[in-house]
This record gives structure tokens, sequence and C-alpha cells, in this order.
């Protein structure tokens, strides 16, 4: 099956395997292990691939829960990420149903609603968590999924040839350019929480990219996660939108964490600089969505 990663960008969680409960914490262990996994340079397209393969049978909600996960080692520790595909579909379809305009809404069955409604409640009766590992976002980087990230810890790929370009036709390969930053848990939670202040007395038409509301909304999602928990940003498809130049010069991690420093400092004009810098760099890639 040939075709492009989704121009989507996501972030994941990844909590020590230690964490988890019996018996998932010997099936994870396990499956890390495994030599039959998706590596980590192809778990992306895998993940699409198993997309594809619901839309075109119809399946909204995948029968079973997967038991994929994206998998991190730091040390002798073990770190998982599950896919938690049917969670996240269940989570998709009450918000497509609930917040999507009435043309898009109306595409989706009434009893695929139905059924996603169902599913989640029986999920949260039986006392499971309904905060899926992984977030994700089309055509954009959500200016709140910055905050917890600093420009040191961007992991940047690209070809070893240099050829610079979008590349939309190797998307289903491994991925031979990634853009990734990864923190722990607590560093992020604590430079979201240094950030809050800040991005609340900006104000909704301030010079930061970030609403307060979703960047409190962030905080509370990951403290639902072990506090030795690693997360990840990842530009994912988005990467195909961009040539490596741009790739290599995105800044927006650091743009974002000037512009924070700037207004804390009461230094408004650099704040307004870098923050109309970020927006820019993503309004470009947006107009893309209405160009295909």
């Amino acid at each position: 099956m040939r075709g492009v990663l989704p121009y989507a960008a996501y972030l994941r969680v990844y909590e020590p395997v230690t964490a988890f409960p019996e018996p998932e914490r010997t099936v994870w262990t396990a499956y890390a292990e495994s030599r039959r996994r998706p590596r980590r340079s192809g778990a992306l397209a895998a993940e699409q691939r198993e997309a594809l393969l619901r839309l075109l049978e119809p399946r909204a909600v995948p029968e079973r829960e997967s038991r994929d996960a994206y998998v991190r080692r730091g040390g002798d520790m073990i770190y998982v990420a599950p896919w938690g595909t049917r969670l996240r579909c269940w989570l998709a379809s009450a918000r497509l149903a609930g917040q999507a305009p009435a043309a898009v809404a109306d595409a989706v069955p009434p009893a695929a609603v139905e059924r996603a409604r169902d599913g989640l409640a029986r999920w949260r009766g039986a006392g499971r968590p309904v905060e899926p590992h992984i977030l994700s976002s089309t055509w954009r980087v959500p200016g709140e999924w910055l905050v917890p990230f600093r420009p040191d810890e961007r992991s940047l790929v690209l070809p070893p040839d240099g050829a610079a370009g979008p590349e939309p036709a190797a998307a289903t390969a491994a991925p031979a350019r990634a853009l990734v930053y990864a923190t722990t848990l607590a560093a992020g939670r604590r430079r979201i929480a240094e950030a809050l202040p800040v991005v609340a007395a900006a104000g909704g038409d301030g010079p930061l990219p970030v609403a307060c509301g979703a960047l409190e909304a962030l905080d509370r999602w990951l403290a639902g996660f072990h506090p030795d928990s690693l997360v990840e940003l990842d530009y994912g498809g988005l990467v195909h939108l961009l040539d490596d130049r741009a790739l290599a010069a995105d800044a927006s991690v650091a743009e974002l964490a000037v512009a924070v420093t700037a207004l804390r400092r009461g230094e408004r004009e650099l704040a307004v600089a870098a923050g109309e810098r970020l927006r820019e760099r993503w309004r470009r890639v947006r107009a893309l969505e209405s160009a295909n």
C-alpha cells in the first residue's frame, strides 16, 4: 500500500514499564525485546498503515485495542507509549460529533458515534484510564506543545546525501527525515508551570501563540502519567511539508522560549518579534492545507 503519512505532529508520553500493573508490565517488557515489533524508524508508518486499513474496510474503531507501542530506552529502563488506537478512535469520534462543523459531523454515522460513546463508557466503568499516551495535531504543532521543551533537546535526522526538498512520495518508507524533541515529564511540567503566569498575563490577544486554557489542559494531561515518564514531540508527517533547509532552520521551540522570557522581563518588543516569527512559520505551513 502506497500513500503518504498524514500531515500531523504527535505528542507522546513514554511511561516506565515498571509503572504498568501486571500483566501489562510483563507484556510490554516482552514486546520491547521482541524483534518482530515495528522499529522506531518505521513505527509511525506502521501505525498509519493500520489506520488506512480501517478506512478501507471501513471500520472507524478497531474491535480490539492495539498491542503495539512506541519504545524508548534510558539506561536500564524501558519506556513505552502504547498506541492506544481503539481509545484514541473513541475519543476522536466523540470529539468529531461534538465539535466539528455540521457537514463533517453528519458524515459520521450516528450508530458509529453511539458505539464509540458506549465503548468509552464501558472503558471508564472498568476503571481504565481514558487519557491516551499520544496526542495528534494536523497541519501544525500547537503552541502549547512547544513549552515543555528546550532547543538542545532536539534530534534532527536528514538524508545522508543532503538532498533538499519535501518528500511526500517517500513517506511510506522508514523516515529518512525526522524532527523530534524529548525531555523528562518532570522538566516539561516545570517549564509549563514557569510559563503559565506569563501566558495568563499576556491574554488571548497577546504576542504569544499559546492559549492559557490549552496550556493548563496540557499540564493536566501530563499530570496523569508516572512522574518518571518521558515526553516526546514528533513533527511526524509535517516534515514532508518542509525542505531540508527549512527543517534544519526550524526554531519554533527556541522562538517561543524567547517570547516567554522576554515577556517575563518586560521586553515586549522582543516578545512580539519572536511570537510573530513563530506565527508566520506555521501560517505558511497551514496555508498548504487549503492548497491540497
